[in-house]
């Protein structure tokens, strides 16, 4: 009963971080704020949805299932690093930011 609970509200609390996710995408002005929406809170909900699952397999007849976890960690591991990569690439094409953004003003290409 409990876990069924747990699952629920991991599985609402993940579709509303993709839900953010997904609009920060679309309404953020420019890249390099855009970016954070898939990085950040997208790969906070895929990792609450993969944990759900978790969870349910766990209290099932088929046991813990070792594919989430390694999904989970794969997803926290390669995000990050890959809107880093994205960020480096924008920054050496020299690509403007939307004016008054902070932070962006002293960024000199490696």
């Amino acid at each position: 009963m409990i876990s069924e609970w747990v699952v629920s509200i991991l599985l609402l609390f993940g579709g509303a971080f993709i839900l953010i996710g997904s609009m920060g995408l679309i309404k953020l002005p420019d890249f390099f704020m855009r970016l954070h929406g898939p990085t950040k809170a997208t790969t906070l909900g895929m990792a609450s949805i993969l944990i759900a699952a978790m969870v349910f397999f766990a209290n099932s007849k088929t046991g813990l299932s070792v594919k989430e976890i390694l999904i989970t960690i794969f997803l926290l591991i390669t995000a990050p690093i890959s809107g880093y990569m994205l960020i480096k690439s924008a920054i050496h094409h020299k690509l403007k930011a939307k004016e008054g953004t902070k932070g962006l003003d002293n960024i000199e290409d490696d």
